[in-house]
């Protein structure tokens, strides 16, 4: 038996966090994955596209993060946490910093890890799941079940975080 791909992989991770089987949400839930054209990277600039933006982000990759920040009009929150997080106390602390204050974002650290990336844009709630190559899958639905899961994933994060 082979192994699931990413795609398939972040569907049953986000399916057993919200307790349910995603195939009976009456919601669209949608995945793309590396290899896909669109690819996750392009869909997840695509979902952020709107006026505000809160999520808890385990992995800078700088190409994405422009692209993303880019689509972004209204508030960001987002909470670094993981290789991210170690990334904005590190060397390269004070530029990135400098970036995401530069673009309006409310950033936090957080000084744990997370096996995947939350965000939440308007009612649409996207999670990304990262491997050793970056962004290798992602998911996008605004169903309620799967947005209630981002924006306890979103707070339980933030309580735990502090502000850089």
């Amino acid at each position: 038996m082979s192994d699931p791909g990413p795609g398939e992989s972040l569907r049953a991770l986000v399916a057993s966090a919200v307790d349910g089987d995603l195939s009976e949400s009456s919601a669209p839930i949608a995945v793309a994955e590396r290899g896909d054209d669109p690819g996750p990277g392009t869909r997840l600039a695509d979902i952020a596209a709107g006026d505000s933006i809160v999520g808890v982000v385990p992995r800078i990759d700088p190409s994405l993060a422009r692209r993303v920040a880019d689509e972004v009009d209204g508030e960001a929150r987002l909470v670094f946490t993981g290789s991210a997080g170690d990334r904005l106390a590190g060397p390269t602390g004070t530029a990135v910093r400098s970036a995401l204050s530069g673009r309006g974002v409310e950033a936090y650290r957080h000084g744990g890890d997370s096996p995947v990336g939350v965000l939440l844009v308007g009612d649409r709630a996207a999670v990304g799941l990262f491997d050793d190559r970056g962004l290798a899958a992602v998911l996008w639905s605004d169903a309620p079940r799967v947005r209630e899961w981002a924006a306890a994933t979103f707070r339980r994060f933030l309580a735990a975080a502090d502000p850089v």
